[in-house]
């Protein structure tokens, strides 16, 4: 994921809690997950349109089973949307990206 910035178990309170710019959208994927793969161009446009005013990012659950546990990610793909370090929204499998879009728009 080119435009995302990728979040680990390592960085993530730094980036999420500390972060000026909000909202943040994380992508909770994994690299053998098909709605995942369907749903990565999306996320990708997302970082692109919304920089500057969100962050897009993404966790690579295999990767970072840490974030996974603490969010009770269960089902992949899950998309996080925080504000001031809160979970403010939550999307649950593929969606088409006018639905992520109004939801990003949502939390702005």
């Amino acid at each position: 994921m080119a435009n995302t910035l990728a979040i680990t178990d390592a960085n993530f309170e730094e980036i999420v809690n500390n972060s000026e710019q909000q909202p943040i959208l994380i992508d909770f994927w994994a690299e053998w997950c098909g709605p995942c793969k369907m749903l990565s161009p999306i996320v990708e446009e997302l970082a692109g349109e919304y920089e500057g005013k969100a962050i897009v990012a993404s966790v690579d659950v295999d990767s970072n089973p840490n974030l996974s546990a603490k969010f009770g990610i269960r089902s992949i793909p899950t998309l996080l949307f925080f504000k001031n370090g809160e979970i403010v929204d939550k999307q649950v499998g593929y969606v088409p990206k006018a639905a992520l879009a109004q939801k990003l728009d949502g939390v702005l």
